[in-house]
């Protein structure tokens, strides 16, 4: 294995990393915005629910934004495909983060438009939890790519060149990735009842209203994992080959369902600190069995476009390409080179910062404080 190989490796792992990074944090304060309008009785503990993620959501999706930096700088080809291919998804992703960001800014100040404000922060927490699961339940079952030498029209009119997705936006609705946006959606609401119960005062009433949120969203998370896994030994699996990294898939299967149990454990000796920690082994094993069960692949081809895995080809879609993957989707060795260096040096800042944010803000809030997010 020459130089250049060892380099895409290496950036493969890293995405995976600040995908994961991105997954932890973010997906506390997204949990908590999708918990908001159930879990937030009055005011009081509105304003409590958006101090608990307000010094730290903006922070927390850095992670993302680097992400898609660094797959448009070390695999371009599979960003371009990626971006363009759902980008409808990514378009309704970015504008729920920004009506987000929006609501918390001007939630405390607006109060005539208090109930709108309220609603945006819930559906732009919404979007982004349930479309995240539902990308990387079609990347895992694979989708329509045009192959080399194709001569596809699209129904808008344009030729789809080697790569180019040619499903149409309902072929990403297909069952499995539904089941993956649930799973998704309900290990975001878990992170973020487990957030609330760490912040809140204990026996108030919203620390009690999280505790039982935690507890009955960790069951169902962990039976949404279970479905998953059956619709894809059953259904996708069949059609799953040339795959080289499934053992470390199982691997971090063991990983998500020990740590599932260990933080049982906690949850129901009432230790919020460590329930929260130990949940987010979820996380930890749903984004390493994904990174495990995809190498060397960024976007693996659809198997059979015409069976039960894609839906609702358009015309001419029937010729599929060979898989987008580290080692054909790969920049220049000096480009990664470089990039590697850079973040050599960027990571460690980042990490820092976020160790000082968190030691900063750490502990439980006092909800009689009059300070306003």
């Amino acid at each position: 294995m020459d130089a250049h190989a060892i380099l895409e490796i290496i950036w493969f792992l890293l995405i995976a990393v600040l995908i994961l990074g991105y997954f932890i944090l973010d997906g506390f304060d997204l949990g908590a915005g999708l918990l908001y309008p159930f879990i937030a009785k009055d005011e009081k503990e509105k304003k409590f629910v958006r101090r608990a993620i307000g010094p730290l959501w903006d922070g927390n999706e850095v992670w993302l934004l680097t992400a898609g930096g660094a797959l448009f700088a070390a695999f371009a080809p599979a960003y371009a495909t990626s971006f363009s291919g759902f980008y409808l998804a990514i378009m309704l992703v970015l504008f729920g983060l920004i009506f987000r960001a929006i609501a918390l800014e001007f939630r405390g100040i607006d109060k005539k438009w208090s109930k709108f404000w309220d609603a945006a922060f819930f559906v732009g927490s919404f979007l982004p939890a349930l479309l995240f699961g539902a990308a990387i339940g079609n990347i895992i079952e694979g989708v329509a790519l045009a192959g080399a030498g194709d001569n596809i029209v699209l129904a808008s009119g344009f030729t789809a060149v080697a790569g180019d997705y040619v499903g149409g936006f309902f072929s990403l609705l297909n069952p499995f990735a539904l089941l993956c946006a649930v799973l998704g959606l309900v290990t975001f609401v878990t992170l973020g009842a487990a957030w609330i119960a760490l912040k809140a005062p204990v026996g108030s009433a919203i620390h009690q209203r999280a505790v039982k949120a935690r507890s009955i969203f960790n069951i169902i998370e962990i039976l949404c994992f279970a479905l998953v896994s059956v619709f894809f030994f059953l259904f996708v699996l069949p059609t799953f080959e040339g795959r080289d990294g499934m053992l470390f898939a199982y691997v971090f299967a063991v990983v998500l369902v020990v740590g599932w149990i260990v933080a049982r454990l906690f949850i129901n000796k009432g230790n919020d600190l460590l329930a929260f920690i130990t949940g987010n082994a979820v996380p930890v094993g749903l984004v390493g069995i994904t990174a495990a069960s995809l190498f060397p692949n960024l976007i693996p081809a659809a198997d059979n476009p015409e069976g039960a895995i894609t839906y609702f080809l358009l015309p001419g879609a029937d010729i599929v390409a060979d898989s987008l993957t580290i080692f054909n989707s790969g920049n220049s060795e000096l480009c990664l080179t470089a990039m590697l260096i850079i973040t050599c040096i960027g990571l460690p800042l980042v990490l820092a910062y976020h160790v000082i944010i968190y030691r900063t803000f750490r502990g439980r809030i006092d909800m009689d404080e009059q300070i306003e997010y």
